[in-house]
């Protein structure tokens, strides 16, 4: 049997996915039940859209049931090495787009709790890729939706 791939995360993040499991599971699983039971009670179920829309909720909810649920399984949790020497896993990055762009900062998570929103990136990210394993004062190309840029980092901190 093949290996299952590691989850890289937070305290934070796992905990997070361990309240929404509990959420689809004691929640959402009833919630969904219950529109199936109205759904039939609707009649015909061969030509009932209520009762087809019912049953792909169920089947989207059950799915991320088993997705939560391996994640969880296999969630590595990122240590903090006390060091902000090197951008790792867990790191936040502070770099300036060359020549003389906008500073930004990045987290580097797992990818179950990336939010570029947030700032948070996932490590598996061409953005994150290029940042690890550098130090502050390299200048890197990342890769991006719009094309290679080059960034000096400024700070690490974790």
């Amino acid at each position: 049997m093949a290996e299952e791939k590691k989850h890289y995360m937070t305290e934070e993040g796992l905990k997070k996915l361990e309240e929404e499991l509990e959420y689809l599971k004691t929640s959402r699983r009833q919630e969904v039940v219950e529109r199936i039971k109205i759904a039939r009670g609707f009649g015909d179920l061969s030509e009932n859209s209520e009762y087809d829309a019912a049953k792909d909720e169920q089947a989207f909810v059950e799915g991320r049931i088993n997705q939560v649920e391996t994640m969880i399984r296999n969630a590595e949790i990122i240590e903090d090495d006390g060091s902000n020497d090197e951008v790792s896993l867990g790191k936040s990055v502070k770099f300036q787009e060359l020549p003389n762009g906008d500073e930004e900062v990045y987290t580097i998570v797992g990818s179950a709790e990336s939010d570029p929103l947030e700032g948070k990136i996932s490590n598996d990210s061409p953005m994150a890729q290029s940042l690890l394993g550098r130090k502050i004062g390299d200048e890197v190309s990342v890769s991006t939706p719009g094309g290679e840029i080059k960034v000096k980092i400024k700070e690490i901190n974790s």
